[in-house]
């Protein structure tokens, strides 16, 4: 398995991985423009068949920002999203940003203790932070004291 930059040819894949993995996924138009703007994004590819992406970007010129992990679920417990988020932590230590912040539904128990294992703490819930009304666990990792 490899981790390599998205192309847009690997759109329609990722898509199909967003529709699986997500209640709300983001449209491919949202997909396509993140990656225009300039976001990283990167797939976990094994052959020639995407398993999974991070997206990322900075924000507040000092932080990292986890926008959407996904994994295709016949390829879950794999290691990939601990590859695809050690690549990208490792990505924002090289641009010397403070810490990484992400978003995850609070029903996720799953992702809130993978990311515990990465090292990201809650911070706090964000109430109603989703379209359907979910609070969200604000998570943070800090990449420098």
């Amino acid at each position: 398995m490899i981790i390599r930059e998205f192309t847009l040819s690997d759109l329609p894949r990722v898509v199909e991985i967003e529709n699986e993995c997500f209640t709300e996924p983001y449209p491919e138009s949202i997909l396509k423009d993140i990656y225009n703007f300039g976001a990283g994004f990167l797939v976990a590819q094994k052959d020639d068949l995407v398993l999974g992406y991070i997206i990322f970007w900075i924000r507040f010129g000092d932080e990292g920002h986890i926008v959407s992990l996904a994994i295709d679920k016949k390829y879950h417990r794999r290691k990939i999203a601990t590859k695809l988020m050690t690549e990208t932590i490792n990505i924002f230590r090289d641009i010397e940003m403070i810490n990484i912040r992400l978003e995850v539904r609070l029903c996720n128990k799953g992702a809130i203790l993978f990311y515990k294992t990465l090292g990201f703490v809650e911070e706090k819930i964000m109430p109603k932070y989703y379209d359907d009304g979910e609070d969200a666990v604000l998570m943070k990792l800090a990449l420098r004291d």
